[in-house]
This record gives structure tokens, C-alpha cells and sequence, in this order.
């Protein structure tokens, strides 16, 4: 009989790496300041707890039928979180998204939350914010909720709220409602030609605001979903404006918030997962003083590849220095270049210092570049590092947009046999599937629309 030991946690946290690392070499993108294969071994996946929404977006990712889509039991949800600790270990990040997840009863959403600690996972909420209060929030950071991440812009078509500017309201009350909680709060916004031009601003924004908000998100728009509007750039029918709109790719989003930020920030330093997806950049401030903390990236690429065993929060502040600080004074080949790194950064903040002020602030800035369903890649797909869990395992995040039905509406069979059916709504006499009109929203909804109204047009002639 032949005996076999046990695979070591280490060893198979370093097969998982090793996949992504094939992956990134395979598609061209492996580097020396790649993160994938070398950090971690997947950047985050979405976990969908509800497919309904309180809000209609007009760049919305959902599908036609998302209304009329049932919750999943929990019971197949703790199924893919399993998946997820199975494929990608310890520390991964689950975005508990929709739909609005807090859409989902509220017993139910702490049970996930505490579900997804147990395995030893990070867990983020994605939402509007709009049914959210303090309370909740904090109960969910005792629950172990790592992240809020709350998505606010012009794409929601908020009442009230005519600009990025004037939603900059709503992100203060978001941040009112998250400050001093144990928890790291970020910022998603859906980049649009409508938008493209207060990127900059609110880049800035984020920044003044950087004593609680850790991570900004730009997110271009894709024609993906049932959106009633072109993702990306605004054509010479749709608006007299267009002639001086930028076009809105990811090199002009960087561009934006390094003007936000004012100074050039160096968004190729480092690299999760595919350059054409994903860019990434940080920078350190203190009063009205700026620093690009990714500026020398040959150096930065050197300490994250000697530095990989250690496990960062966006929350950690001062703690996570220190970790970073011990595991750089260990090696030897680090020291030269942190004190030049060192110097910089003190000289950089020098009046700051001797005006009293020690509190300096970090922020991420992400931007992520999304397909559109009928133009994917593969190369991109195949170096994804966005995924979604669904009943048919986990696959590409622009992947499952583009064909979102074909996951959303299968049965799925649960271990008691129990056969569960999403879909809220039985076919007709005649085998069709007809979504009631109150289930429907966006590009759906106004198709809709204009058949009643063709049709009550020609009952009355």
C-alpha cells in the first residue's frame, strides 16, 4: 500500500502562483513588476448575492432578465466561496457584489460575510450605499467585513445630483458614515464621455479625502449589459458637445488623474494581471504636498518581487509600514535603495515636517478596463485577474457580462437534491419566457415601452 504525505499548505499556495505566473508568461504580460503569480494569486472575485438593483444605471453590466432572477441559496453561495478558497488559498479577495447585495436580507448578508472569514478569505461589500447606514456598517465590520466599496457617478442618474461635482455630497456622507470603523473604504466610478472631463477633480477629491478613503477606482465603461448608452465615447448623433470630448481609453484615465493628483504619476511601476486591463499607482500626501510613492519603478519592482511573503491590508496604516519596514532591513540588497527611497520621501515632505504636520496619507488609484460582449480577447481573458464565481465555476469577469443568462437562469441542484430554479418567472402557453414590465430595466425596459406604445398607435387607427 502506498502511503501519501500530505501536501503542505506553503506548497500548494505555491502551485496556485505558479499558474497565474504560467498564465501571465503564456500572454506576454510577465514582468519584473508583475503581481500576479508573484503576490497573489488572484486579484479579486465577485461573488453575486442578488441580481436586484435599487437603481437603473444607464452603463449597467447586468443582464435582461436580472430583475426576475431569484437570490441564490445560501447554501450554493457557501458552495462558491469554497471554490474560491479551493482555487485561489488564503487571503483572496471576495467582492460581495449584484445587483445591490444589500438588496439581500440582512440576516443573510452577515451570514456571508462571516462565512467568507471563516475561510481565511478578505471580504469586500460593493454598493450604491443608498440603503446603507452607519449601524449596519459596523455590524458588518464585526461580522469581518474587511472593505466597503461604494459605487457613486453620473451613470446612476441620481435625482438632484447634475455632476460628478455635486455627487461629491454623497461621497462625503459615505465617508461620514465609514470614518473611524475598522474597515478600508473605496470608491468606484464608472468613467463615461459624459464624466471623462471631472475625472481630474475627483481624482483630487479622493485625494483631500485620503485620511479615510484607501482605494479610487475609475472603471470605463463598457457596451456590455443591458446599458442604454454607449460605453466608452460619445458619437456626433448623441450630443452637439462631442467634438471636444477626449476620447476615453485607459492611457487618457491615467492622464486625468495624474492631473488630479498634480504630478505625473507613474502607473506602470507595478502590474495585476493583463497591462491593457489594469493599471495601478499610489502616491503618499500630506497637507498640499504630493508624492509619487510608485515614481522610481525599477526600485518598487525590486522590493515587491523580495517582499511577496508579506501580507498588506489597505486599512493596516502605520502597522503595515512597519511590516514592510522589517522585511526590507532583513535583506541586504534592499538597503541602498531605501535610503535614497527614504531621503526622497523626507525631503519631499520637509516643510510639512517642520510645520508639526506627521500625518501622512496613502491612496491607490485603479483603473480598470473592461471588454465589451462582442469584442473579447483572449490573450485578456486568459490573463484575467477579475473573476466571477458562478454556478458553472469561476471564469473572467468580462467573460461572465457577456453572457450572463447563460449562468443566471441554469438550475442548480443543491446537496439535498432540491432542484432551484432562478428564474421567478414560468413560461407561457406557448413555452415563452415574458418578463412582466416592472422586472424590466434599462435598454430592456425602453423596448418595452416603445412596443406598447407601437402597438396602442395602431389599435387606434
Amino acid at each position: 500500500m502506498t502511503i501519501h504525505a500530505p501536501t503542505s499548505p506553503s506548497k500548494i499556495q505555491a502551485e496556485r502562483l505558479a499558474r497565474l505566473a504560467d498564465k501571465m508568461q503564456r500572454t506576454r504580460q510577465w514582468s519584473d513588476g508583475q503581481a500576479a503569480g508573484r503576490r497573489w494569486t488572484i486579484g479579486c472575485v465577485s461573488l453575486e448575492i442578488t441580481q436586484r438593483c435599487n437603481l437603473d444605471c444607464t452603463l449597467c453590466y447586468l443582464s435582461d432578465s436580472s430583475e426576475a432572477v431569484q437570490d441564490v441559496p445560501l447554501e450554493e453561495l457557501y458552495r462558491r466561496i469554497d471554490e474560491i478558497e479551493l482555487q485561489y488559498g488564503p487571503n483572496t479577495d471576495v467582492q460581495i457584489s449584484g445587483g445591490d447585495p444589500t438588496l439581500r436580507d440582512r440576516i443573510e448578508l452577515s451570514k456571508i460575510v462571516r462565512y467568507i472569514r471563516s475561510k481565511g478569505l478578505r471580504s469586500s461589500l460593493f454598493t450604491n450605499g443608498i440603503l446603507l447606514n452607519r449601524a449596519w456598517l459596523a455590524e458588518l465590520a464585526q461580522d469581518g467585513l474587511n472593505d466597503v466599496a461604494f459605487h457613486v457617478d453620473m451613470t446612476q442618474e441620481r435625482k438632484g445630483y447634475a455632476s460628478e461635482q455635486a455627487l461629491n455630497a454623497v461621497r462625503r456622507k459615505y465617508i461620514e458614515m465609514a470614518r473611524d470603523l475598522p474597515i478600508s473604504v473605496i470608491f468606484n466610478t464608472t468613467v463615461f464621455a459624459e464624466n471623462f472631463h471631472e475625472v481630474s477633480a475627483l481624482a483630487g477629491f479622493f485625494i483631500d479625502h485620503s485620511d479615510v478613503v484607501r482605494f479610487a477606482s475609475f472603471q470605463l465603461g463598457a457596451d456590455t449589459g443591458r446599458g442604454t448608452i454607449p460605453g466608452r465615447n460619445r458619437s456626433e448623433a448623441s450630443s452637439p458637445l462631442s467634438v471636444i470630448t477626449a476620447v476615453v481609453t485607459q492611457d487618457s484615465v491615467c492622464a486625468a488623474i495624474s492631473q488630479g493628483a498634480g504630478l505625473a504619476l507613474n502607473f506602470d511601476a507595478l502590474q495585476g494581471g493583463h497591462g491593457q486591463c489594469n493599471k495601478y499607482a499610489m502616491l503618499f500626501s500630506m497637507g498640499d504636498t504630493r508624492f509619487d510613492a510608485l515614481a522610481d519603478g525599477e526600485f518598487v519592482s525590486k522590493v515587491m518581487g523580495e517582499t511577496t511573503h508579506v501580507v498588506l491590508e489597505r486599512d493596516q496604516g502605520l502597522s503595515g509600514g512597519l511590516a514592510m519596514l522589517r522585511a526590507v532591513l532583513i535583506r541586504p540588497c534592499l538597503w541602498l535603495g531605501s535610503v535614497g527611497y527614504l531621503i526622497k520621501v523626507l525631503w519631499r515632505f520637509r516643510h510639512e515636517w517642520l510645520q508639526g504636520r506627521t500625518s501622512l496619507r496613502k491612496i491607490s488609484f485603479f483603473t480598470h478596463n473592461f471588454m465589451n460582449a462582442c469584442d473579447l480577447d483572449q490573450d485578456r481573458i486568459e490573463a484575467c485577474v477579475f473573476m466571477a464565481a458562478s454556478v458553472n465555476g469561476l471564469m473572467s469577469m468580462c467573460t461572465y457580462n457577456a453572457e450572463r443568462d447563460l449562468h443566471l437562469l441554469k438550475p442548480i441542484v443543491l446537496k439535498s437534491g432540491q432542484v432551484f430554479q432562478p428564474l421567478a418567472v414560468a413560461p407561457n402557453a406557448q413555452g415563452e419566457i415574458v418578463i412582466p414590465l416592472k422586472w424590466l430595466k434599462g435598454r430592456p425596459r425602453q423596448e418595452a415601452l416603445a412596443s406598447r406604445a407601437i402597438a396602442r398607435r395602431q389599435a387606434s387607427i
